[in-house]
């Protein structure tokens, strides 16, 4: 039977402390969630009419441009992040509130089913007798990123849900889009301030549910 999973939940680089090899396999982990989280909101919003001529900007491939700035940061400070904002036009969705929604919500589903990738691929080597770090990362950052994903706060995909229920008029337009400057740094500040203060609020509410599924899917029990 598999081990349970070589990195905690959440996985967090403290320094010093952490070794390079952890800097090393986390940064990957950063990279392909990341990557992940935009190509599938970007298949998904084509799929549902928001085609654009030789797939446009999605479907680079390119880790590093899909890079958010606080974001990234995000991920050093809690364990999760997000990706940088993919461009979708609602204007070609038959439905646009519902398939936007659809779009982002596939980010967190990407990377649900990457964690469940990488945690079959850590089963199959640790069966072997190999012990293994970076396929467990994969497992832990993608599942921290898929839950918190849901949270209905901008930037995470899971604020079109916010969009899709509530359609105000220009009033509730413009509040909306001045959150949406502030959000991504209140967000850090709040996970800065927690981590300092060692009393993660969120976090207890979520980590227990991100290693239910981690160790489920790494030991299916």
């Amino acid at each position: 039977m598999p081990a349970p999973l070589a990195v905690p939940v959440p996985f967090l680089l403290h320094l010093p402390g952490s070794t390079v090899e952890d800097v090393a396999i986390f940064c990957v982990a950063v990279l392909v969630a990341v990557t992940v989280s935009a190509e599938s909101q970007g298949l998904a919003a084509t799929l549902l009419g928001d085609r654009q001529p030789g797939g446009g900007t999605r479907f680079q491939f390119n880790a590093f441009l899909h890079l958010d700035p606080i974001g990234t940061l995000c991920f050093f400070v809690a364990g999760f992040g997000w990706a940088k904002e993919v461009k979708i036009n609602v204007a070609n969705f038959r439905h646009p509130r519902v398939y936007l929604m659809l779009s982002r919500l596939a980010g967190p589903l990407g990377n649900f089913m990457m964690a469940s990738i990488a945690a079959s691929i850590y089963a199959l080597l640790t069966n072997f007798g190999f012990e293994d770090k970076a396929f467990s990362s994969v497992v832990v950052v993608n599942l921290m990123m898929a839950v918190y994903g849901c949270i209905c706060i901008y930037p995470l995909p899971g604020s079109s849900i916010v969009g899709a229920i509530f359609h105000g008029g220009e009033g509730f337009a413009k509040t909306v889009r001045y959150f949406c400057l502030v959000s991504p740094f209140l967000l850090l500040a709040w996970f800065i301030v927690a981590r300092l203060l060692d009393r993660d609020v969120i976090g207890a509410v979520l980590h227990p549910i991100v290693r239910s599924i981690a160790h489920f899917l790494a030991t299916g029990m």
